[in-house]
């Protein structure tokens, strides 16, 4: 899956946000532009999306490889990597059953 549509997939099923061409729409009408949320490589959105996912997750570093496990709903899922977001988002993904590369 790219980068950008794994992005959507979890604005709308993690975040609850409805996908539009330019934006991430939120309750209430307010929105996000697209540019804003990028939890691949943002840190923070990444977190963001993990607080709202569970609460229930794992997070190790092994010189400079990190690893991911994330429950949610009773589905785990993992991940390892050299950038931290990237692998917390790929986790969150899998958790979902996504399918993601790397």
């Amino acid at each position: 899956m790219i980068d950008n549509r794994l992005t959507e997939e979890l604005a709308s099923r993690i975040m609850g946000w409805r996908v539009t061409p330019d934006r991430f729409v939120k309750s209430g009408r307010s929105w996000v532009p697209r540019w804003h949320f990028k939890p691949l490589v943002d840190l923070a959105n990444a977190f963001e999306l993990l607080d709202k996912a569970t609460d229930n997750y794992k997070i190790t570093c092994d010189r400079r490889t990190f690893t991911a496990e994330v429950e949610v709903k009773s589905r785990l899922g993992r991940a390892s990597g050299d950038n931290l977001a990237r692998t917390i988002t790929t986790a969150v993904a899998r958790s979902l059953g996504l399918e993601v590369d790397g």
